[in-house]
C-alpha cells in the first residue's frame, strides 16, 4: 500500500514521472513471475561478464550505456577501500545521500562503498525539495554526506540545516561537478569541514581521483579533484595529440581496471573515446601539479571561443558565484559575428536588487576582458539535472532555438 500511494504522489500529483513509451519492457513484478516458475540454471560469471548497464547522464549529448564488467565494479570498490583505509573505516555510521539511487556517484560511493563499511545510508528520493529534506533528516544525526556543488549551495541557503549541530560531521563529498570556493568556503564556515572533492564518471565505474581526507582538512579549498586513484594511470592529451606536461592543460585521459568495456551496442561511439592503447578520454580538460594533483578546468565540449581565445564556464561562473547576491548562476557561448562566440551568463538572485551592470562590474574585477559577459539574463530557476547538475546544454539549445525563430 505505501508503495502505490507512493507511486500516485509522484505520478499525479507532484508530477515527477514524465511521458514515456517503453514497447519492449517487462515490468519487474511480471519478470519476477516467470522467475519464480523456473528452476535455477546455474552460470558461471567471469570478472569480464557485464555486470549492468550504467547510463551517461546525457548532458552534453545522447545517453549512453557504459557497460561496466565485475572486474570493473570490484577494482573500483577495492580502489576506493584502499584509499579510504585507516581514515573512513569502521568510523561511518550515518551518510546523507540527497542523491537518485541510480546514479553512478551513489551506486558506487554510497550503496557499495559505504555500505561495505559498515556504514547506513539517508536516501533522499528528490533532494530538489528542500522542505521535505529538512523533514527527513531534522532529528537524524549523519557523521557523512555526499552531493554535488548545487546541492551543498541549496543546504546552505536553508536556515534550518545552517542551524544544526554538526559536531557529529566527519567528512563532506563532492563530485559530479566542478564545487564553486564560494559554495565550499561558505559550507566550511557553517560546519567547521571542508568539502572533499573527488572525480569520476560512468564510464570509469565512477571513481578516477580523490582527495586524501586527511590532507584537505588540513589545507585550504584549492578546487582540486586530488590524485587518481591506485592502480589508475592518468594524462592530459592536447589539441595536436600530443601528451602534456605537468602543468600543461589537455584532455584528461584515463587507464585502469576500473574503465568501462565499452557502449552497449554503440562500437562507433566507443571508438571515440577508447583508442588501441585503451586510453579513455573523459571530455574534460584539466592539469596536473608538481604534487600529482589534478585540476579540471571544464567540459571541453561547454569551452566558448571569444575572438579566438578559450574561455571555460566554470572560471566565469565560480567569479559571480561569489557574489553575494547571487544564489546560482551557467555560463554559456551563444554566436557572435564579430567575435565568433560571446559568453552569456544566467543567474538567479539572491538579491531581488541585483542589477546585470552589478555583475558585470563585479566580473571587471575578477575576470580579463574577453572573459566578461556579454548578456546577463535572470531567471527564477536554471535546468538541472534529477541529480542537480546544472544543464548548459539545455540552455544553448533555447539560445539556438531563439536565433532560428528571430
Amino acid at each position: 500500500m505505501k508503495g502505490r500511494l507512493l507511486n500516485f504522489m509522484l505520478r499525479h500529483v507532484k508530477k515527477m514521472v514524465p511521458a514515456y513509451d517503453l514497447p519492449q519492457a517487462v515490468p519487474l513484478l511480471k519478470a519476477l513471475a516467470v522467475g519464480y516458475t523456473r528452476p535455477v540454471t546455474p552460470f558461471r560469471l567471469t570478472h569480464h561478464d557485464i555486470a549492468f548497464l550504467q547510463y551517461t547522464g546525457g548532458t552534453t549529448g545522447v545517453a549512453k550505456g557504459a557497460m561496466l564488467t565485475h572486474r570493473n565494479i570490484i577494482a573500483n570498490l577495492l580502489q576506493a577501500k584502499a584509499w579510504s583505509e585507516g581514515q573512513l573505516s569502521g568510523e561511518i555510521e550515518t551518510v546523507l545521500t540527497p542523491l537518485p539511487l541510480y546514479h553512478i556517484y551513489l551506486l558506487t560511493v554510497n550503496a557499495l562503498i559505504f555500505m561495505g563499511l559498515g556504514g547506513r545510508n539517508i536516501l533522499i528520493a528528490n533532494p530538489r525539495d528542500m522542505k521535505r529534506v529538512m523533514m527527513i533528516i531534522r532529528h537524524e544525526k549523519f557523521t557523512g554526506m555526499t552531493a554535488v556543488n548545487t546541492l551543498y549551495n541549496a543546504f546552505l541557503e536553508n536556515e534550518e540545516f545552517c542551524k544544526r549541530d554538526f559536531s557529529n560531521l566527519k567528512f563532506a563529498m563532492a563530485g559530479g561537478m566542478a564545487t564553486q570556493r564560494s559554495v565550499a568556503e561558505r559550507f566550511k564556515a557553517v560546519t567547521g569541514k571542508p568539502i572533499i572533492e573527488g572525480y569520476g564518471l560512468t564510464e570509469c565505474s565512477p571513481i578516477v581521483s580523490m582527495n586524501p581526507v586527511d590532507i584537505s582538512n588540513l589545507r585550504d579549498f584549492e578546487g582540486s579533484i586530488g590524485l587518481p586513484a591506485p592502480s589508475t594511470q592518468v594524462r592530459f592529451r592536447k589539441d595536436d595529440g600530443s601528451w602534456a606536461d605537468i602543468g600543461e592543460a589537455g584532455e584528461l585521459c584515463v587507464k585502469g581496471p576500473q574503465v568501462m568495456k565499452g557502449y552497449w551496442n554503440r562500437p562507433d561511439e566507443t571508438a571515440k573515446v577508447i583508442d588501441d592503447e585503451g586510453w579513455l578520454a573523459t571530455g574534460d580538460i584539466g592539469v596536473m601539479d608538481s604534487r600529482g594533483f589534478v585540476r579540471l578546468i571544464d567540459r571541453k565540449k561547454d569551452m566558448i571561443l571569444v575572438s579566438g581565445f578559450n574561455v571555460y564556464p566554470n572560471e566565469i561562473e565560480d567569479v559571480i558565484a561569489a557574489h553575494p547576491d547571487v544564489r546560482e548562476v551557467a555560463a554559456i557561448g551563444v554566436p557572435d559575428e564579430a567575435q565568433g562566440e560571446r559568453v552569456k551568463v544566467f543567474v538567479v538572485k539572491r538579491n531581488p536588487s541585483l542589477t546585470a551592470e552589478q555583475v558585470i562590474a563585479h566580473c571587471r574585477k575578477n575576470l580579463t576582458g574577453y572573459k566578461i559577459p556579454k548578456v546577463v539574463e535572470f531567471r527564477d530557476e536554471l535546468p538541472q539535472t534529477n541529480v542537480g547538475k546544472i544543464l548548459r546544454r539545455a540552455l544553448r539549445d533555447e539560445e539556438l532555438a531563439k536565433r532560428k525563430s528571430a
